[in-house]
């Protein structure tokens, strides 16, 4: 077999393969079996029909194609290994020269990783805010605990802000009861937002007993997005009571005997938080700058393939669950298909150059991933996804995914390099060092899998 490689753009090649007949024959022995095995010729046995009565039957170019069928994939693969190249998806292949007995020619273009330079990134400098905690935050803090702890006791008045009615709901559309537009001994504290446009300002005002009937549109269920008749009936009213911030709340709340060791708590996960979030802002503001240095050419089939998946996720999945198609989403959202389009564009070829800029980096850097960072990744990819870590493992396992999961923690690992050798500063001007291991699992979190590893696993078998 001979092969040469044709640079069509910096993401494309051509291979042009030559495949004498004989290098054939293997693929035409197994094309004969497997027509032996599907076939019946009167006055012989089934699998013991002759090469010669099946080309006289069923044609010499019926055989031809069996066999170049099943040659093909791997006169493609050595001529791919041939040429070292790191390929993307499937390729698009196309016979030029089929002559029987003599030769058999075909070509393949392929979209390939393109060749990247990682220039000198020690001179990358960022800016982060800086980590600082009030006494504002403090309290905002122990009174959203203090809220948790919240009691409540019925009161005979009229309903007002931040009360908690219990109340029974009917909807209707076009003066139909809806199935599912009925609900009884819902609890509902007003000025929550969280049930429907309107509700607040019906209910506000409305004693036990009382009832209000408004219009809103349904924003879940069998008829979302439709203007639906509200009728609101208010069975009970009752006035929400907070615990004192005292030593007795600390106990009741937390491990802590005083509110003074409760507030001192608090500041100090606020802290922590923050400080989370800042080398969170660091990793993402080091890989634009490092993106900025580098010159990445992406695949045009990558990047459709990509903004297909990203489109199809964001209507079947994330949209479907809130009962929003994606002409409501985009109203909603205030864009046009053609700025959704342009920001899904933006965001897919940014996660295509990430992946190619750190898997290069990788390479450069010889980095490896030990049996312990792999389980640390999978043990936090479990808890992100709600399953255990055994059912996420088994599941990484029966997907073949583990070679995705390698590859996050390896770029995990280069992002990482690339922060340790950057200039970090917050708002104060203050230089930040961050700690290596924070640096890794903030960095693993912006190198998930991206659409080119996807393809690479697409184009196996």
């Amino acid at each position: 077999m001979k092969s040469a490689v044709e640079t069509l753009n910096p993401t494309r090649v051509r291979l042009t393969v030559e495949v004498p007949f004989e290098e054939l024959k293997d693929s035409l022995d197994a094309a004969y079996k497997k027509i032996n095995q599907q076939v019946t010729v009167k006055g012989f046995r089934k699998g013991k029909i002759p090469a010669r009565v099946i080309d006289q039957r069923f044609g010499r170019g019926a055989v031809l194609e069996e066999a170049v069928n099943d040659a093909l994939p791997k006169f493609y693969t050595d001529a791919v290994n041939e040429a070292e190249l790191s390929v993307l998806g499937q390729p698009e292949v196309d016979i030029t020269e089929l002559k029987d007995g003599e030769t058999l020619n075909f070509t393949a273009e392929v979209d390939i990783r393109p060749s990247i330079e990682i220039p000198d990134f020690s001179g990358i400098e960022v800016e982060v805010d800086a980590v600082e905690v009030t006494e504002e935050d403090v309290d905002k803090a122990v009174e959203e605990l203090r809220e948790r702890f919240a009691s409540t006791a019925p009161v005979e008045r009229a309903a007002e802000d931040g009360d908690v009615i219990t109340i029974d709901l009917q909807a209707k559309v076009d003066g139909e009861v809806l199935e599912d537009g009925v609900a009884d001994g819902v609890s509902y504290t007003i000025g929550s937002g969280e049930l429907l446009d309107g509700i607040d300002d019906a209910v506000k005002g409305v004693e036990a007993g009382g009832e209000v009937t408004f219009t809103s549109e349904l924003k879940g269920g069998s008829a979302a997005g439709k203007e639906a008749e509200v009728t609101v009936k208010v069975t009970q009213v009752a006035k929400r009571e907070l615990p004192e911030l005292d030593d007795e709340f600390a106990q009741l709340a937390s491990e802590f005997d005083t509110i003074e060791e409760l507030r001192a708590d608090s500041r100090k996960r606020l802290e922590n938080m923050k400080q989370y979030d800042q080398a969170t802002q660091a990793q993402e503001r080091v890989l634009e700058k490092l993106l900025e240095l580098v010159e990445v050419p992406v695949p045009e089939k990558l990047l459709e393939d990509e903004m297909n998946t990203r489109k199809h996720n964001l209507e079947h999945h994330q949209l479907g669950q809130m009962g929003l198609d994606l002409a409501k989403y985009l109203e909603i959202q205030g864009k046009s298909e053609e700025e959704f389009d342009a920001e899904t564009k933006e965001a897919a070829v940014k996660g295509i150059k990430t992946q190619f800029v750190l898997d290069e980096l990788v390479k450069q850097e010889k980095l490896n991933v030990n049996q312990e960072e792999l389980t640390e990744h999978l043990m936090r990819r479990a808890a992100s996804s709600g399953m255990s870590p055994d059912q996420f493992a088994q599941a990484v396992v029966e997907g073949g995914q583990v070679p995705l999961l390698v590859g996050e923690v390896a770029r995990g690992k280069a992002l990482a390099v690339v922060v340790e050798k950057a200039t970090v500063k917050d708002t104060n001007g203050e230089i930040i060092d961050l700690d290596d291991e924070e640096d890794e699992d903030t960095a693993e979190a912006s190198a998930e899998e991206t659409p080119a590893e996807s393809a690479e696993e697409k184009t196996e078998g």
